[in-house]
């Protein structure tokens, strides 16, 4: 604590100093400061930008004495026929490990990591779009958004464990890639436990929708009759289409393009599948840009080439996928005795009887007040089989985005959700362990991700600068909540540092939950926000 006493030395001191006018001018940079230097004669002393750095000048010598991170933790790329020549399911276990030294590995300039971003930088904590030379960050294509701005993927995956989400102080901070809107947003980076089961209820919503699209089209031809058709998946509202036989009216869909493929990766929900998902953030925060995507071409100007080949974004789009489920502290508390100490202090572990009831009303609660509306606490998936590339044509490339010069694969890879995620092995009382998902009564998985994998308009308070994905500038997928209690803080930004905030910010279509929580018991609010606080990432240790 400061008290009075410590100031009085000070403020007498500040008495005793005199100032001169005109340094005092001077120094605060004052317009009427006459020994200021004119803005003209400024104007003329500015830098010229200097032609982007050429780093092929520097790279014999360190050719010499380095190698590139992959080559030192794997000896080389991987190659994706050496995946496809094996069993399914050692070809499943040797791409999640070599995704995880893929994910964990610090890439230096020898892999290609960074972009030119001029001067001999590679990184960057904002776009540069002002830097326009022949071989500087502007031209880098494909366009970029941000960065890049880390040499690994951990490196913004690692809260509270590897695999999860950032810190507010490792926000990315994107523009506009097709340079057409002016101004720039923030993003926290999510955490990314259950990605495959995720994608896999994306698949089978679409798949719905797209059914019920087809058969609706069908009989509009049959019966020579228009006919509008609810748009609904997993129990998901869309909206609804308007079907005569030669005509598809889309202007009431909901929360989805108009394609009706459900896309659930990004805060916008503009990334439908894994592969994708890591293919772009490889290229937009690393800067090491895969053949898929550019083919052979130095399309970053960092003097390398084929930064990651197809069997290495195989391995990290395995690695991401097999990711385990999030868990519940409930859960934790059931297998105590195979958590460390730290672990069990990490958790506030043992729960009492009253921080369970807490907990178990908390749950109540959040479904009476209308936040499971959007928060599905969980979705079945009929098939848990993940397959890279996927089955379904919405979830895979059916050409890369180079074009023909890396081929696509010629099998898929395969992994079950049931049995046989790979981490968190400790065995519940159910016989399913940590990491595995449940069974359901059908013989699918049962997601329990508390989201629905919609876009809903949260109002104007969180309307942001620009419209990425031009779906509306206050429209945001519903965060899956699985793992929220581990990923302070919250909302696309980081804005919201407690659980509380996060709630209140809700506006829009979530405005009457939010009234509803405003109108509950302080001791109600708390048993709440103890049920969110439950839902928990864990990774045991190896």
């Amino acid at each position: 604590m400061i008290l009075k006493k410590h100031l009085l030395p000070v403020t007498m001191a500040i008495s005793a100093l005199t100032f001169n006018a005109t340094p005092a001018l001077a120094d605060f940079g004052s317009k009427h400061d006459k020994n200021r230097v004119p803005k003209h004669a400024r104007k003329n002393q500015r830098q010229q930008r200097t032609t982007p750095f050429d780093f092929s000048e520097v790279f014999d010598t360190v050719q010499i004495l380095h190698a590139g991170a992959i080559e030192i933790h794997l000896g080389g790329h991987l190659e994706q026929s050496d995946l496809e020549s094996m069993e399914t399911l050692e070809a499943y276990v040797h791409a999640f490990e070599e995704g995880d030294e893929l994910f964990e590995m610090n890439y230096n300039a020898l892999d290609g990591v960074g972009v030119n971003v001029g001067n001999g930088k590679r990184f960057t904590s904002f776009p540069r779009p002002d830097l326009k030379g022949p071989n500087a960050w502007a031209n880098v294509l494909p366009h970029r958004a941000t960065g890049p701005n880390g040499d690994s993927c951990i490196s913004c995956h690692n809260v509270p464990v590897a695999d999860g989400g950032g810190g507010v102080n490792d926000n990315v901070i994107r523009m506009d890639p097709e340079r057409k809107q002016k101004g720039f947003i923030e993003r926290q980076s999510p955490h990314l436990f259950g990605m495959g089961a995720v994608q896999l209820v994306a698949e089978e919503m679409t798949t719905e929708l797209h059914t019920l699209r087809d058969e609706a089209i069908s009989e509009s031809c049959s019966s020579g009759t228009d006919t509008t058709v609810a748009l609904t998946a997993k129990g998901v509202s869309f909206g609804e289409i308007s079907v005569s036989c030669d005509e598809v009216n889309y202007d009431n869909v909901e929360g989805l393009d108009a394609d009706l493929v459900v896309r659930p990766f990004e805060w916008k929900g503009l990334t439908g599948f894994v592969r994708a998902f890591v293919r772009g953030a490889a290229h937009q925060e690393l800067g090491m840009q895969a053949t898929e995507l550019v083919g052979d071409a130095d399309s970053d100007f960092d003097s390398i080439t084929n930064e990651l080949s197809v069997g290495d974004i195989t391995a990290l789009t395995i690695y991401n996928a097999a990711q385990p489920r999030p868990v519940t502290k409930i859960e934790l508390n059931s297998v105590i005795d195979s958590l460390t100490e730290e672990e069990q202090e990490t958790y506030g572990l043992p729960l009492s009887d009253g921080e369970i009831a807490s907990i178990e009303n908390g749950e109540e609660l959040f479904s009476s007040i209308g936040c499971a509306s959007c928060h599905s606490p969980e979705m079945e998936v009929a098939s848990p089989v993940f397959y890279e590339p996927s089955q379904h044509a919405n979830y895979r490339d059916e050409t890369y985005p180079a074009g023909d010069i890396a081929g696509l694969p010629s099998r898929s890879l395969q992994f079950n959700l049931l049995t046989e995620i790979m981490d968190n092995p400790q065995e519940l009382p159910s016989g399913q362990t940590l990491g595995q998902f449940e069974e359901s009564e059908n013989g699918g998985a049962i997601v329990r991700l508390y989201g629905d994998l919609k876009r809903h308009d949260m109002g104007t308070a969180m309307a942001e600068e620009i419209d990425e994905g031009n779906v509306g500038a206050s429209v945001f997928l519903t965060e899956n909540l699985w793992g929220v209690g581990s990923t302070p803080p919250y909302l696309h930004d980081g804005r919201a540092t407690t659980m509380t905030e996060a709630i209140v910010y809700h506006g829009g279509e979530a405005e009457s939950s939010k009234e509803q929580f405003d109108g509950l018991s302080d001791t109600e609010k708390a048993d709440l926000v103890n049920f969110l606080d439950n839902l928990v990432l864990y990774l045991a240790e190896e």
